[in-house]
């Protein structure tokens, strides 16, 4: 998906922008990125490939050279950030945590009223230098942000460094998260709360939806008021985020506590223990065995020195591998136990069925599944949250097309919790890798133990509800 990060300072900030950005590195996989403003030296920019590396062993070497009071970084899971621009409005760098869908559709616009692009990203229209350009069209900041809300179809949250300060937009519909951080002589803005503790920053707001703000070290000016409505991604406190962050006042972890216990009070499978599945399914287990009133035990582990969260491959083959390498079950938790694992969802399957088997080989009596979250019925249009190109990807879709001959049909009893369609859609999954038992999350659950009204959450995912 990404993420980014962004300071502002009566000193230097490189440091503050160098630690924060990397915080964000489990939010993508393809790109990193960093810009600073100075004064004497004017705007300094760095990309690199983190697809075979971190951001931290990428950026290390070249710290020296970036100087300034105000800087924006950038994790991308999409295009390389961030994008420089010289126009009416000024020299600005921009990064973007954004998904359009109707690029072709914007660049023949562009390109009709003799706008040019230079950035290339894989051989395709750069996504962020597409914003950029959207922008410059307005009279302003404002004007050009506004023009970008309203023509493309999707999502877009945006870290604009200026030689004044830095804007800050959040996509019109909240999609994407924006919290400030507030220190004595600095602001930063940043898609993880996460990044803020350890910089000694304190969370001071949450930016609204559709909210604009030019930060400035001497304080925060609001240029355009939030929208009243949100469709903030429910999958945040699912999977993506940070154990530690928040998003609207909600913390994940507490989040995914609270949801495991509100599923293990319901729960009436007979198992010895639970265990979660690193890293998100974690905090789900740990509530789901207090509710339930089984141990937690950890059955499965994760290799934590070569293979952080954050390294997850583009390619699909080297995902398959990298998903089994870096989790490595302990045979003395398993032998002889009926045991319940929880994770985060099921998108694919790939890897489901042979890491069963596994659990089952090293002497598992039983294995049981919980999911965080409801069966995945629809594609996301509005974020890049999995590496998913359609909706026959989703495992439920194949079922669905296996039941009905057509993937596309029912989708809305397939998606109603104890249907007969969702029973007997759920009943396959579970034939097709093996387990004892599958139950997934109800949305009911879901949105309960994230203390928002739903209105206010994208659940697109699980229902095909959400505005466009």
């Amino acid at each position: 998906m990404g993420g980014f990060f962004g300071a502002v300072s009566k000193a230097e900030c490189v440091t503050d922008l160098f630690y924060g950005t990397d915080y964000n590195s489990h939010m993508g996989t393809k790109r990193g990125g960093m810009a600073t403003f100075s004064e004497g030296e004017g705007f300094m920019r760095s990309i690199h490939n983190l697809e075979s590396s971190y951001f931290r062993t990428k950026f290390e070497v070249e710290l020296p050279k970036f100087k300034g009071k105000a800087g924006i970084g950038v994790i991308s899971d999409t295009d390389p950030q961030p994008i420089i621009i010289n126009s009416h409005l000024g020299r600005f760098a921009i990064v973007t945590v954004a998904k359009i869908n109707n690029v072709e559709e914007l660049v023949k616009d562009l390109l009709d009223n003799n706008m040019h692009f230079s950035e290339m990203s894989m051989g395709k229209t750069n996504p962020t230098e597409l914003i950029a350009l959207l922008i410059v069209q307005g009279k302003n900041f404002v004007d050009g942000i506004e023009n970008v809300f309203n023509k493309i179809k999707g999502s877009c949250s945006m870290l604009i460094l200026t030689e004044d300060g830095i804007i800050v937009a959040r996509d019109k519909w909240g999609r994407t998260p924006i919290i400030i951080g507030k220190k004595e002589g600095a602001y930063a803005a940043t898609s993880e709360s996460s990044s803020l503790p350890n910089l000694d920053y304190e969370i001071d707001r949450y930016v609204g939806p559709g909210e604009i703000l030019h930060m400035r070290a001497e304080g925060i000016e609001q240029l355009r008021k939030p929208n009243e409505k949100m469709q903030i991604c429910s999958f945040l406190w699912v999977y993506y985020g940070f154990p530690v962050s928040c998003y609207e006042g909600r913390n994940v972890e507490e989040v995914r506590f609270k949801s495991g216990y509100m599923m293990g009070q319901k729960d009436t499978s007979k198992v010895d223990c639970t265990c979660g599945i690193p890293d998100s399914g974690v905090g789900m287990a740990i509530g789901f065995a207090e509710g339930k009133g089984v141990p937690y035990h950890r059955a499965i582990t994760k290799y934590t020195p070569t293979w952080p969260r954050s390294f997850t491959p583009a390619n699909q083959s080297m995902r398959a591998l990298v998903a089994k390498m870096k989790l490595i079950p302990n045979r003395a938790m398993l032998n002889g136990k009926r045991v319940l694992f929880c994770d985060d969802s099921i998108v694919r399957g790939t890897q489901l069925k042979d890491n069963v088997n596994i659990l089952y080989d090293y002497g598992a009596k039983e294995v049981h599944m919980r999911i965080a979250c409801p069966p995945l019925i629809y594609s996301c249009p509005f974020l890049n949250f999995t590496s998913s190109k359609g909706d026959m990807e989703l495992m439920t879709r194949r079922i669905i097309e296996e039941i009905e001959g057509d993937a596309n049909v029912k989708l809305d009893k397939y998606a109603t919790t104890d249907s007969p369609e969702y029973k007997e859609m759920v009943e396959r999954i579970r034939k097709r890798f093996n387990l004892t038992s599958l139950s997934f999350n109800t949305l009911e659950i879901l949105v309960e133990s994230i203390g928002l009204p739903k209105c206010k959450l994208c659940t697109h995912c699980f229902d095909g509800s959400g505005c466009f």
